[in-house]
């Protein structure tokens, strides 16, 4: 598997991939693959969400955790399915929220690149998982590497948007300076949450704080 960045990710990751856990992360997966097992997403799409967005074009940051693991779902970025594929659960909670909060009406489209090129980050904590075993690859290391990824954000930038969704991804606020960076929390968009998530107005949020810092909004 090629573990290959974009430029400027590979720049500001570079010590992560000389780590003893790194190497034992790309070991494991190659062993699944040399094992039979179908990963998600495609070896090309495990880094979409830095190839889309680079380190500097980053403002708001949405955090998912597991990819999906059904057939032609996960392409590299949070929550987000390709073109042509039907919208999961959470996904129709998040239009169904942007609909009430913006009244955008929901696209047909579940694909969120169009996002993720206007500098929303949309990063799993986890890159990779087994075709049908949802978490199966939550353990290998993925989960100490994106802890990198987001410190290195909070670290060497200011004013980034961080929308936790969730109990997991509200576990990663310990990692960002809330001195400098905007974070936004709510319960997780899935259907599970009985609805919680519906009036949180992440999205009209977002767009205030980055208007009131002097930076264009985000076309959701």
């Amino acid at each position: 598997m090629d573990f290959k960045l974009e430029s400027s990710w590979q720049e500001k990751l570079r010590g992560e991939f000389d780590k003893e856990y790194f190497t034992k992360l790309t070991s494991l997966i190659k062993a699944d693959i040399n094992s039979g097992f179908t990963l998600y997403p495609k070896e090309s799409d495990v880094f979409n969400a830095f190839k889309l967005t680079p380190f500097h074009k980053v403002r708001v940051v949405i955090l998912g955790q597991d990819p999906y693991h059904g057939p032609n779902q996960a392409h590299g970025l949070s929550f987000s399915v390709p073109e042509g594929v039907k919208k999961p659960p959470s996904l129709v909670n998040i239009f169904k929220e942007l609909r009430a909060d913006i009244g955008i009406t929901p696209p047909i489209s579940g694909n969120l690149e169009r996002w993720a090129k206007q500098g929303v980050f949309l990063l799993n904590a986890v890159l990779t998982v087994r075709a049908g075993e949802a978490a199966s690859h939550s353990k290998i290391g993925w989960i100490q590497f994106t802890n990198a990824v987001i410190e290195k954000l909070s670290n060497e930038k200011e004013g980034v948007i961080f929308l936790l969704w969730g109990n997991f991804a509200k576990g990663k606020k310990a990692l960002i300076d809330s001195s400098k960076h905007f974070v936004l929390e709510a319960a997780h968009p899935s259907p599970l949450a009985r609805g919680a998530f519906f009036g949180s107005k992440h999205f009209s949020k977002t767009n205030e704080l980055l208007t009131k810092s002097g930076r264009e909004p985000i076309v959701w």
